[in-house]
């Protein structure tokens, strides 16, 4: 017999002993998985999308693999999902797998919402968000010179914080994009950030970009999400 044979001999002859080792082991791994609440896997992520001028908010529902970049999971591993108690039907695309949307008036929205979750096992989690729409009382004139600017709200904490975003028609800034502290309901664009805008139109936005995490949930928690959007314009001059 040949070299090459007796090695191919062994060869074999190793597998044959090995395999069902193997086998054994894996079968018995299987045997040891704990068997696991369904809900303590899936990353609750909520997320509330409004903006003034538009009649109607977004209600964006996933349920994640882990954490908030989990893949979605499909409806057959979930169980059904209420808003308010009204059953939603799930939707899904490509790029964000499934989720669970529906759109509701923004002005009938102002107060606490239930968003409950029942899984296929049987468990319920609910989860109430308060909703309240930023409103800017200020009014913006269509022309400013370029000195501090006094901005009252209307819907916001005591203490609480809003994206800033400053834009103007010249290639040579950025503009400003910052979160601005605001407290009692009042901000102050200081007369420096009008300073390195360009005079002539000028685009501005608040975004309040509310973040907390999912009071009720599995292990894997999640959280809730609520971007309001106020947008408003005006020419800047020296």
């Amino acid at each position: 017999m040949s070299i090459k044979m007796k090695r191919l001999v062994g060869f074999l002859g190793f597998l044959t002993i090995c395999l069902p080792v193997i086998l054994i082991s894996c079968k018995n791994k299987d045997k040891k998985l704990p068997n696991k609440n369904i809900a303590d896997n899936i990353y609750f992520d909520y997320k509330i999308s409004a903006e003034e001028g538009y009649d109607n908010l977004t209600v964006l529902l996933k349920y994640r693999d882990g954490d908030k970049t989990g893949e979605a999971f499909t409806p057959v591993v979930l169980g059904n999902v209420k808003l308010d108690g009204e059953i939603l039907v799930s939707d899904s695309s490509k790029m964000n797998g499934v989720f669970y949307e529906i759109q509701k008036p923004i002005s009938a929205f102002s107060g606490k919402h239930s968003i409950t979750f029942s899984a296929i096992d049987g468990t319920v989690y609910s989860e109430v968000i308060n909703f309240s729409p930023m409103s800017l009382i200020s009014a913006i004139p269509e022309t400013i010179n370029k000195e501090d600017l006094v901005l009252d709200f209307a819907g916001l904490e005591n203490e609480d914080y809003v994206r800033i975003v400053l834009t103007d028609t010249s290639f040579f800034n950025d503009g400003i994009n910052r979160v601005e502290p605001v407290l009692n309901n009042q901000m102050i664009l200081p007369k420096k950030d009008l300073d390195n805008l360009a005079d002539g139109p000028i685009f501005l936005e608040f975004i309040r970009e509310f973040e907390r995490p999912i009071m009720n949930a599995g292990k894997a928690g999640g959280r809730v999400r609520i971007n309001y959007t106020l947008r408003r314009s005006f020419n800047l001059q020296n």
